[in-house]
């Protein structure tokens, strides 16, 4: 094989480090997006939103929205971001940062709505029908950075069908130490 295709190799042990932080990050945003719920049982916008609830969302999404956002960037610090699998990887690791970073704001203007919800029926109605399509946005984009995330983990899992025609030889398999030269020889 071609010696620029095993540099292009991005060590296994960090693909498999990569997949678990990328797998783990996945989960955390799925939770949320589960989680993290506007309308009660019955479907409905509760009368009186907890705005310290709604605001606790925006909290979290930043939080999250922080790591993708970081794991991103360390990525494209790295020099694995200019191998062929690593720019694919970086490319959805951008468009998770992007989408990630749309959810804490969102969150946020659903929570400020929570707030003025009273008085005119009409205003009540037209409020939270915003707050509605603003939460389920923000969770939307939750749920987007998730699939991105998911779509680096599969680069990456593709990638290591390469590591498959480069075993790395073990130290059984290691070919033998050449034999000394002469005038080393021991006495």
């Amino acid at each position: 094989m071609n010696p620029d295709v095993r540099r292009e190799l991005i060590p296994r042990d960090e693909v498999l480090y990569l997949i678990g932080v990328l797998d783990g990050m996945k989960a955390k945003l799925l939770d949320a997006a589960e989680q993290w719920q506007l309308l009660d049982d019955t479907g409905r916008v509760p009368s009186t939103p907890a705005y310290a609830d709604l605001i606790q969302h925006a909290a979290g999404a930043h939080t999250l929205a922080h790591g993708v956002v970081e794991l991103a960037a360390d990525f494209a610090r790295s020099p694995h971001s200019t191998t062929r699998a690593g720019r694919a990887v970086l490319a959805h690791l951008a468009t998770a940062a992007t989408l990630s970073s749309n959810a804490p704001p969102r969150f946020a203007e659903t929570a400020e709505t929570a707030l003025f919800l009273a008085g005119n029926p009409i205003t009540n109605r037209y409020r939270a029908n915003s707050m509605v399509l603003d939460h389920a946005t923000a969770r939307a984009y939750l749920r987007r950075t998730s699939e991105s995330l998911g779509a680096a983990a599969t680069e990456l899992n593709n990638h290591l069908g390469l590591h498959q025609l480069f075993p790395t030889p073990s130290r059984q398999q290691s070919p033998p130490s050449p034999p000394p030269g002469p005038g080393t020889r021991r006495r």
